[in-house]
């Protein structure tokens, strides 16, 4: 079957989505023809999962890239401090200031960090506020020792917009330009890299051949993917449509481009992109924005999936509530209709940054109970639990059975002023009220 992406992403771009000409056709979309796929040719490979019992808990690990000092690899990050253990990078797209005022309400959100700018900015404005930005010299500002200027930006959503020979050329020329200068590389990819309507050679090499830290955007809850007929799920970790506009499929793409990127033996940072109002053009059919909650799930859903990073679409080109920049227009317009998502955005980088010491460590593999979603992580003599509901399945009541090297008597509710009661079995119970709820459990290692 030929295979008909339509461009994506910021600007006038949309996310590639891949459908049948028959499809595209019916509901009159712009097309690109990018060639055939040859996914069935390759067998998509998966992280080896079994690894030796280590940590408090003396249970297996997930394979990481290594935590805060990945970045000890890279001069320019170390220095600005992206070692530190209470450091996670959280990225805003296009999110242009021109004033200090500016930069601190954004990090009054929990940013830190920027890809895509006016080129006109000046570097001062980083490094006065402790930002920091990937991507290319914006203007004569920047200079090769400008310590806030960590990574280089290789391209946006290549795969989408180049045939597969054209697209790794085009990359190479970019990495092959790039001076040794200790900033790392960074590449975002459409879907396309975690799905099988791509040919896995050509996908794990978008993913492994270029990049020091790597992203997939996806939005999920706001394109009208999820509701085409015929459904089509294409993607490695598979995403079923009765629950395809979920939080769980935020962390689905995420465990995907894990996959992807344990090929080669090699892993690194992946970061996940999540929309602040709408992720489709202003020419896509109506669709809900995305609301408050669904955005703080898809960012948890995304983490307890082992995204090292978050990364904010900036820019809502669709839908009822539309901006260029959520964050500045939140900050000058009382009456925003993007308000209460960019609260959202502060509410839940707030508790991210909050526990970067914990999500920092290196995660343990072990399964909670059935139609659960977690991730497992221990840190100054507790363990915490990152939880939600898992993708195939409805909220409500669920219990969680503890490993047997935690015996703690009751687990705190981080952030909910809770307490739950752990039994002498070691299990405990809690609600999911939505399908995006999520908590996060402190029980004490005894």
């Amino acid at each position: 079957m030929r295979i008909y992406r339509r461009l994506s992403a910021r600007g006038s771009r949309w996310k590639v989505v891949a459908v049948s000409s028959a499809l595209v056709v019916a509901v009159g979309l712009p097309i690109v023809l990018l060639g055939t796929s040859e996914a069935n040719t390759v067998e998509p490979v998966r992280p080896d999962s079994v690894q030796p019992v280590s940590g408090a808990l003396a249970l297996p690990r997930i394979p990481w890239e290594g935590g805060p000092a990945y970045w000890d690899n890279f001069e320019k990050a170390q220095a600005a401090g992206w070692s530190d253990p209470n450091f996670f990078p959280i990225v805003s797209w296009f999110g242009n200031f021109s004033s200090d005022a500016e930069v601190q309400y954004d990090k009054s959100l929990g940013i830190n960090t920027y890809s895509g700018m006016w080129e006109g900015t000046p570097y001062h404005l980083f490094a006065d506020n402790g930002v920091f930005w990937i991507g290319g010299k914006l203007n004569d500002s920047f200079a090769d020792d400008s310590a806030n200027w960590v990574g280089r930006f290789l391209d946006d959503e290549v795969d989408g917009r180049f045939t597969p020979a054209q697209g790794q050329a085009h990359l190479q020329g970019i990495v092959d330009a790039i001076p040794d200068d200790g900033r790392f590389k960074y590449a975002n990819f459409t879907q396309m890299v975690v799905s099988t309507d791509l040919d896995q050679r050509v996908a794990q090499q978008y993913v492994n051949g270029y990049t020091d830290v790597v992203s997939v955007d996806m939005y999920w809850y706001s394109i009208p993917y999820c509701d085409w007929q015929p459904y089509r799920d294409a993607y490695l970790e598979p995403v079923q449509q009765s629950n395809c506009r979920t939080a769980s499929s935020y962390g689905k793409i995420a465990t995907g481009l894990t996959r992807q990127d344990a090929v080669d033996g090699h892993m690194q940072p992946r970061w996940q992109w999540v929309e602040n109002l709408n992720g489709g053009p202003s020419e896509a059919p109506p669709t809900n924005n995305i609301n408050p909650g669904q955005l703080k799930g898809a960012v948890v859903s995304s983490i307890i999936n082992e995204a090292r990073g978050i990364a904010y679409f900036n820019q809502s080109l669709g839908g009822s509530c539309q901006t260029v920049n959520a964050f500045r227009q939140s900050q000058v317009t009382p009456e925003f209709c993007g308000n209460a998502q960019v609260e959202a955005v502060k509410e839940v980088n707030a508790q991210i940054h909050g526990l970067a010491s914990v999500i920092n460590t290196q995660s343990y593999e072990y399964s909670f109970g059935v139609e659960l979603d977690t991730m497992l992580k221990s840190h100054d003599g507790c363990a915490y639990v990152f939880a939600m509901i898992d993708g195939s399945s409805v909220p409500g009541d669920r219990t969680f059975m503890l490993p047997s090297s935690v015996h703690g008597s009751s687990a705190a509710v981080l952030g909910e002023g809770r307490t739950l009661t752990i039994d002498s079995a070691g299990r405990f119970r809690d609600t999911f009220s939505e399908e995006y709820s999520y908590h996060v459990y402190r029980v004490k290692i005894d």
